[in-house]
């Protein structure tokens, strides 16, 4: 399968003109511009055909769309092991915050005590997108019955000058203020969040519908604490 002529044969040039400002850290020319859902069946395609491995391989690829192909095939992978070491090895190549956000994995729901030497691991690779993931990592996985309040604290100790991480920080403050608020909110009532983090996780956390009214009253009255 020549999976760049699949590609442009899907090619929607309003689509990517859309899309390139969305993921700036991208250059336009290297967006073909194919829809999600497209994508997404492409890559069941390149499953079927029993090339994936050669998807998986080939690293560095060219366009947006190839990184999204080899995200979703990884998603597909039903085997612990192989998958962790897949997305382990792709990290360092994503470029973009929608190629790690739609990198989920359903197999790391059954290894979560498996995964998180590797979230820590990306917590510490000082790239902008694998920090990015790790978090989403943890606000995926971490959040609910595994929930353990050292996490907010590992999170709350990233400190990042780069936007697409510290608005993963702020989600992941805000998404934790509605699945464990008393532990979640200690960390804004002591200010111990980045001024920009802090701010953005009350703005979130106010946009919520997971979050009472009540609560939120009080998340206004935290504003001023904010570093």
């Amino acid at each position: 399968m020549d999976i760049i002529k699949e590609l442009f044969s899907l090619q929607d040039l309003k689509y990517r003109d859309f899309m390139a400002p969305i993921i700036p850290s991208v250059p336009v020319e290297k967006i073909i511009g194919v829809r999600t859902p497209q994508l997404r069946e492409l890559s069941k395609k390149i499953i079927r055909s029993g090339e994936a491995d050669n998807v998986l391989s080939s690293l560095p690829h060219t366009y947006f769309e190839e990184n999204q192909l080899h995200s979703f095939i990884l998603c597909a992978l039903k085997d612990f092991e192989s998958c962790i070491r897949g997305v382990d090895s792709f990290l360092p190549y994503a470029d973009n915050w929608a190629t790690t956000d739609q990198m989920s994995p359903a197999v790391f729901k059954k290894h979560r005590k498996e995964l998180l030497p590797f979230i820590e691991k990306w917590i510490n690779s000082g790239r902008t997108y694998t920090v990015r993931y790790a978090v989403l990592m943890l606000m995926q996985h971490f959040l609910d019955e595994d929930f353990d309040p050292v996490y907010l604290r590992r999170v709350s100790e990233i400190h990042s000058d780069e936007y697409y991480v510290n608005m993963m920080l702020s989600w992941y403050f805000a998404t934790a203020l509605a699945k464990q608020y008393d532990e979640a909110v200690r960390f804004l009532e002591e200010g111990k969040l980045p001024r920009f983090v802090h701010l953005k996780t009350i703005q979130k956390a106010l946009e919520s519908y997971r979050i009472p009214q009540e609560r939120k009253d009080y998340l206004k009255t935290l504003r001023h604490l904010d570093k």
